[in-house]
């Protein structure tokens, strides 16, 4: 089974220090691939180093150009790919939600735009993420991240607090989805969660979340994959745990997705069992 892209142009890496639970490290080099709508469910706080990204967020077709930062919030289905002949590079951090109000030591953000075009700030993070890749104490690896988060946080705004018992729409059907990824779930069932009948639903989910319910299902299951992987679960088991139709299945739905294969993004992670 392949390890890599199929074209040699394209190059993603995914690494986590083993002493922060809560943190991604990713940096891609991309020309030919093209990003399915997918899901990190974590902020990604990143810089744009070459080339022009293109990428479908909240609806909108949108372009990000060399020296400028990706800003994105833990829910955010999103596309990706190059936008001219040239290839498009982009360092990236993923940060739970829980660690980087403990880093920031405040509410939730919120990043109202995923583009941020400020050029010093993001060859400043650019070098930031270079310095978390390259860090081999855990002290040096904290203190570059929490400057990274002090330097990205004019960039955000602090998450409206809701009232008691408000919840986002549609908050339990993504619950419902969550609770039932191993399931084949149909539209009336998810309908009736939401108390709609089936097109209304359909209809009022993709325009609020910009996402049909069925690529909204297939980020969350294969978010929930990158999670079960990077504990180092089996690539067969995962496929299973998270409804896919075997382990072939969630190669392809994986690498479309997150730019490398379950079995090298466990081999990138260190997580890769051997046989």
């Amino acid at each position: 089974m392949p390890l890599a892209f199929e074209h040699a142009e394209d190059q993603a890496q995914y690494r986590r220090p083993a002493h922060r639970a809560g943190v991604e490290l990713y940096h891609a080099h991309i020309l030919r691939h093209s990003f399915e709508p997918h899901t990190h469910e974590a902020y990604g706080l990143g810089a744009i180093t070459e080339g022009v990204g293109r990428f479908r967020w909240r609806g909108g077709e949108h372009l990000a150009p060399s020296a400028t930062l990706m800003l994105m919030n833990p829910e955010d289905i999103h596309t990706g790919e190059a936008a001219t002949a040239q290839a498009w590079g982009y360092r990236m951090v993923y940060l739970d939600e829980t660690l980087l109000s403990r880093l920031y030591g405040g509410p939730a953000w919120r990043f109202d735009a995923a583009v941020a075009f400020d050029a010093a700030a993001a060859t400043r993070a650019a070098g930031l993420i270079a310095t978390l890749w390259q860090a081999r104490e855990p002290l040096a690896f904290d203190s570059a991240l929490l400057d990274l988060v002090q330097s990205l946080s004019r960039h955000a705004h602090r998450a409206p607090q809701q009232a008691d018992g408000a919840a986002p729409r549609f908050q339990g059907v993504i619950d419902y989805m969550r609770a039932h990824l191993d399931q084949s779930l149909d539209t009336d069932t998810l309908a009736a969660v939401a108390g709609l009948s089936p097109f209304h639903f359909l209809r009022s989910f993709k325009a609020q979340h910009h996402a049909t319910p069925q690529q909204a299902l297939m980020a969350f299951r294969l978010n929930e994959a990158k999670r079960l992987l990077s504990r180092g679960e089996a690539p067969a088991q995962v496929a299973a745990d998270v409804g896919l139709t075997d382990q072939a299945h969630l190669t392809r739905s994986f690498a479309r997705r997150y730019g490398v294969t379950p079995a090298r993004y466990q081999q990138q992670l260190g997580t890769r069992r051997r046989t």
